[in-house]
């Protein structure tokens, strides 16, 4: 009997031993890394997985060379001053919360992406009030904005100045998209322009050869002219390759022509863009112009290579939207 009560005083004892060996290596396992002497536990790989950012709730965007701390989930984007956040929004059909209001409306070229947001005042005059009671995530400003607006936006919410360079239209597009959790759609769109565009210039081939195309819009009742870098004038000269004219080589900013002036330009192709809103107190600048016996003697009059608003007037010139309207349409009316 005392043999079998030692017997079982071992294998309990036994038992006890193997238990506690389990016990002090899953503790181990949670405890101090040998190698380190910090402490970790078995989800520790999971977690290095996630980006420091993500765990703050925070993360960081990178945009043309600077770095903006915004929240990790972006539900409600505000847009001011910059015209061409708007434009990008139609292209990837993000809505934003706040927008741009012209005359005190939306446009019906925004209205797909403002039917459910809140004017937060004109282009150049951002209502704070508006915007903080908004409670964005993100504030898209303007860089045309001067330096005081933009600090008093960056005390609302974090404010990033969107481009108004038409260069940077895919860094746009592509900070729209990583915004919106659309960067797939915004590489699809920037791939498929220059791919129609590779199909216009083959279209075109060498029509336009020798042959002077210029685009102009009519403001306040006076005609203007742009760099070869602005406007719509980088889809003519640098996408499609088209000559550049002398005097359009020769503007430095937007730029007022007279009609005789631009009689001695004499343009073989010519896109008018007129904005009701841009001539109010001159309601029948675009009809005057038509009638003009100057203007008349345009080649691209007498030919019928004259064309108003091939794309809303309102459209900034150098974003993806008014690049991939504005391709389509100039493909259509060059061929002419």
């Amino acid at each position: 009997m005392k043999r079998k009560n030692l017997l079982v005083g071992v294998v309990l004892m036994f038992a006890l031993v193997i238990s506690a060996c389990g016990k002090a290596n899953e503790t181990a396992g949670q405890g101090a890394n040998p190698t380190t002497g910090q402490t970790e536990s078995r989800n520790a790989g999971k977690a290095a997985e996630q980006p420091a950012a993500s765990a703050s709730g925070m993360r960081v965007v990178k945009y043309l060379d600077k770095e903006y701390t915004l929240p990790s989930k972006i539900e409600r984007i505000v847009i001011t001053g910059a015209v061409e956040a708007m434009e990008d929004s139609i292209v990837l059909d993000v809505k934003p919360v706040g927008a741009i209001s012209f005359s005190g409306k939306f446009p019906p070229l925004f209205e797909s992406v403002t039917q459910d947001a809140k004017s937060v005042g004109e282009k150049t005059e951002p209502n704070f009030e508006t915007i903080l009671s908004l409670k964005p995530d993100v504030i898209l400003g303007s860089t045309k904005f001067k330096p005081e607006v933009m600090e008093k936006l960056s005390k609302i919410a974090p404010t990033i100045p969107y481009s108004h360079v038409s260069t940077n239209w895919e860094a746009n597009l592509r900070l729209l998209g990583e915004l919106s959790g659309k960067q797939n759609q915004a590489e699809q769109e920037i791939q498929k322009y220059k791919e129609d565009l590779a199909a216009a210039k083959t279209q075109i081939g060498d029509k336009l050869k020798g042959k002077k195309v210029v685009a102009v819009r009519i403001r306040g009742g006076e005609l203007y002219i742009y760099p070869a870098a602005v406007f719509f004038n980088p889809v003519l000269y640098e996408d499609l390759g088209l000559e550049v004219p002398a005097e359009v080589q020769a503007a430095k900013a937007q730029e007022l022509v007279s009609k005789e002036k631009f009689a001695e330009m004499n343009p073989d192709y010519l896109f008018i863009q007129f904005s009701p809103d841009e001539n109010r107190d001159t309601p029948q600048a675009l009809e005057d112009f038509r009638k003009d016996p100057i203007m008349g003697s345009l080649d691209a009059f007498k030919n019928g290579r004259a064309f108003v608003n091939v794309v809303d007037p309102l459209a900034q010139g150098g974003t993806a939207y008014s690049k991939i309207e504005f391709l389509k349409a100039a493909a259509s009316h060059l061929e002419k």
